[in-house]
């Protein structure tokens, strides 16, 4: 065995943390750990899970690079010190839609889809920066820095307290609505005019470094006892998590990956940027150099899970019962319990319709709660085909696809070649690809 890399998948659920062979290609072990429920929350706790995580994966003292790959969007806010000034709000917190409406009222989505890849929607950080420009002035008037959860966890693994070591990289930084999408480039007066003040006002708030793929952010300052971490330890650039699902992958030009975790999300490699004036694709980059045109929903997995808990059935004998029947008979349900950003609903309802003896039946109910996901991720795949980037091939991960109904419904529904490889943390994977990059 030679040198080992660890890769981390600091998500929105939990952070998994995996220690990879580069060499011979395997996942040497592993350990997870959860992170608090809601769409608000410290981020220390992912801090205090990435320890938990390390630990459980049996320590981190015989690695010598790490990458972190994270849930993208989310704002975290710290003082001069490094101290954080508020809980960061997450990429599914919604309470910034009327702030994106807004900005996308004040500017156009032309002038944003253009500048960013992007128009802004509520999962943006730009978003969430307006809104606590609009609602938290205190918090504005301390914060000293805005970043990225996964950049906030990479500065927490150096060691360092400045604020101006903070690193990201193109794929999470694209994310944010204030980078430009062909130099990965700060836009400094998109940011400034999200925050209502002037561009010599809005420098004042420290945005990460941007890191180019494949290259170190940094090293552990010093020794991390509790979880083993040895000091010159090689950080990577890190990655937004779509982006590590698709360099763990490997997925090719043309290829997508569909996510069905917390949210659903379709990621195509694209060799050339990506602008939807409707805000409906995030024209993200990748963590190669390529681009990764994205669309996303707010509503995933759950879907499933909840609607097995309404029936009181584990998930086999969900499946099971989804699988009994060869269609929804008529039975129709909006998936959108969560709101929905594809399309741009940020404040809708589900609903379920159709209803009538012969379906109302823990049978048809099972089946039309995967065929309504399968459909809505349909939408995801379509919104991106049509901004120039056409889906050759999806390959179906995240813990819904895990199951047989899923599986068995989805290529049905979605029409197009489906691949299910076997379950692993991609993610994670990716960054550990990233990490053994700097060997």
């Amino acid at each position: 065995m030679g040198q080992l890399v660890a890769g981390v998948d600091s998500s929105t659920q939990s952070c998994k943390v995996i220690i990879y062979d580069p060499e011979s290609g395997n996942i040497v072990r592993s350990g997870s750990a959860g992170h608090p429920r809601g769409t608000e929350v410290s981020a220390d706790a992912w801090w205090q899970a990435f320890c938990e995580a390390s630990g459980k994966a049996g320590g981190l003292g015989d690695v010598d690079a790490i990458s972190v790959g994270g849930q993208q969007h989310g704002m975290v806010t710290l003082d001069t010190d490094g101290n954080l000034v508020r809980d960061a709000l997450l990429w599914n917190d919604t309470r910034s839609a009327t702030a994106a409406s807004k900005l996308t009222e004040e500017l156009g989505a032309q002038v944003w889809a253009e500048a960013c890849g992007s128009v802004p929607v509520a999962s943006l950080t730009v978003s969430k920066v307006r809104w606590m420009a609009d609602n938290e002035p205190e918090s504005l008037r301390r914060t000293a820095a805005i970043c990225l959860p996964h950049d906030y966890l990479s500065w927490r693994i150096s060691g360092s307290s400045d604020i101006s070591s903070l690193t990201t990289d193109r794929s999470d930084a694209s994310g944010t609505g204030y980078l430009d999408l062909r130099t990965a480039e700060y836009h400094d007066d998109l940011f400034a005019y999200a925050l209502r003040v002037s561009r010599d006002e809005a420098q004042r708030i420290y945005r990460p470094r941007v890191v180019a793929p494949f290259e170190a952010a940094a090293e552990v300052m010093r020794s991390i006892e509790e979880i083993g971490l040895k000091a010159g330890t090689i950080i990577g650039a890190g990655c937004g998590d779509n982006a590590g699902a698709a360099l763990g992958l490997g997925l090719k030009t043309g290829e997508a990956s569909m996510s069905l975790g917390t949210s659903g999300a379709v990621a195509v490699v694209s060799d050339q940027p990506v602008w939807d004036r409707t805000g409906v694709v995030t024209g993200f980059m990748d963590a190669t150099g390529n681009w990764l045109p994205l669309a996303c929903t707010l509503n995933g997995a759950p879907v499933i899970s909840r609607t097995a808990d309404l029936l009181g059935v584990d998930f086999d004998r969900f499946d099971d019962l989804a699988l009994s029947v060869s269609d929804s008979a008529g039975l129709e349900l909006v998936p959108y319990f969560e709101g929905e950003r594809t399309p741009n609903l940020p404040n809708a309802t589900a609903s379920l319709s159709g209803i009538t003896f012969e379906n109302w039946d823990p049978e048809h109910i099972a089946h039309v709660a995967v065929q309504s996901l399968a459909e809505l991720m349909v939408g995801a795949v379509q919104a991106v085909s049509r901004c120039g980037t056409p889906v050759t091939r999806v390959s179906l991960i995240g813990g819904g696809a895990r199951s047989r109904a899923v599986q068995h419904i989805f290529p049905e529904v979605l029409g197009i070649d489906v691949d299910f490889p076997a379950p692993a943390e991609y993610v994670a994977l990716g960054a550990a690809k990233q990490a053994a990059h700097l060997l």
